[in-house]
């Protein structure tokens, strides 16, 4: 999957979309968020006892210290989207396919650029053509004929948790609330954790939902578009280099399912990579490859996808280590559910041998590319920035 050649970068957005279709089958409408709207209302009791606040306009908690309503609510200083921060996609009209993604910031990063971040468009008018398209945007509008007239909305959170869930291999499915009709979105630790029980962002209110499963709008919009899961296969490219011969650096990311896929292609996974000549936004390389070798250096695909994913749950926030068995010595990779909950005891992949987390934090997660990156970063044209998503924790 490509990547950003015009970012706009953005904190983040409490920004919903409406019910995808109203009872007049009308289009959901786009609100902009503003620190002075707060709409702040009593909601219901806490665990304690104590009220629960929440406001209307910015869906966000608002509950102050001691059950009390909070001056503003927990978004209120997140800033608005603009409508430059709204793509119009008439999908009608690339037949050669559209493609979205979950944007988030690479795992390596040693150019300059701006934080890539939103919802990753690929266009093309016809199969053979170019992309007309490939950039990155805070929501995209879907417009086409089976389609209400003003579109339907897809929104920055909604296919960056769609990416979450999808790399830890999780069922997504739409649920609205059974209070108010909003269309629920399962955040941070809940996109990984299929649950019954979830928090209207619309209300404020909690809900039942009888499957168990993950929460996201995406899966009503592509019911809507009419498109149906596709199929994708490993890269069989082999990339290597040095950063020596790339001085304005290079950026690494996972890849990642596309939310709506609408090319005969087959989508190709592994390690996604931009490298630069020049300090451009154009790269010289761009391509997604099986295999990819920096430095003598070789990336493990599934760890890059991993830490990808781990990075914009901020539930994780420095829980994500290079862990080391005391035993053998072997660098240590957290898989499965374990990649996701961090555990005060972990069981080495090498000698299966069980050692206990060290350092301040108790519970801890191993993913060894952050070592890897370190190590790349050694012999770097400068060092790596890094990028903070800046997602809100979620709880019920």
């Amino acid at each position: 999957m490509s990547r950003s050649k015009r970012t706009r970068q953005s904190a983040q957005t409490s920004l919903r979309q409406g019910k995808l279709f109203s009872s007049k089958t009308e289009p959901a409408k786009l609100h902009v968020s503003s620190p002075s709207q707060c709409q702040i209302v009593a909601v219901g009791k806490r665990r304690d006892g104590g009220t629960r606040y929440w406001c209307l306009f910015h869906k966000a908690d608002a509950t102050a210290k001691y059950g009390k309503p909070a001056k503003s609510c927990r978004a209120a200083h997140i800033p608005p989207i603009y409508p430059e921060d709204i793509l119009d996609l008439d999908i009608d009209k690339y037949t050669g396919g559209i493609a979205l993604w979950g944007a988030v910031p690479a795992v390596y990063d040693t150019t300059r650029l701006p934080m890539d971040r939103g919802i990753h468009v690929h266009a093309r008018r016809a199969p053979t053509s170019e992309k007309e398209m490939d950039c990155t945007f805070r929501t995209v509008k879907i417009l086409g004929k089976r389609l209400p007239t003003d579109g339907i909305l897809v929104c920055e959170l909604d296919a960056i948790y769609y990416m979450v869930s999808s790399v830890f291999g999780y069922e997504m499915k739409y649920v609205t609330c059974s209070y108010c009709g909003y269309p629920h979105l399962d955040r941070d630790w809940f996109s990984v954790h299929p649950h019954r029980r979830h928090l209207c962002a619309g209300c404020g209110k909690h809900f039942t939902d009888n499957s168990i499963a993950v929460g996201n709008p995406i899966l009503g919009v592509r019911t809507a578009c009419g498109i149906k899961p596709h199929k994708s296969k490993p890269s069989e490219k082999t990339l290597r280099i040095k950063q020596a011969d790339y001085p304005a650096g290079i950026q690494i990311w996972g890849s990642n399912p596309a939310f709506l896929w609408t090319s005969d292609r087959t989508e190709e996974e592994g390690v996604h990579v931009h490298a630069f000549c020049e300090p451009t936004d154009q790269p010289t390389l761009d391509e997604t490859y099986g295999e990819v070798v920096i430095d003598g250096v070789q990336l493990d695909p599934l760890m890059v996808r991993v830490l990808m994913a781990q990075s914009a749950l901020p539930s994780l926030k420095d829980r994500v280590l290079p862990i080391i068995c005391p035993h053998c010595d072997a660098s240590h990779f957290s898989l499965g559910e374990s990649a996701f909950t961090p555990l005060p005891r972990h069981k080495c992949n090498k000698c299966s041998r069980q050692f206990a987390s060290s350092g301040k934090l108790r519970n801890t997660i191993g993913n060894p590319l952050l070592s890897i990156c370190a190590q790349l970063a050694e012999s770097a044209p400068r060092p790596p920035q890094h990028h903070e998503l800046g997602l809100l924790r979620e709880t019920l």
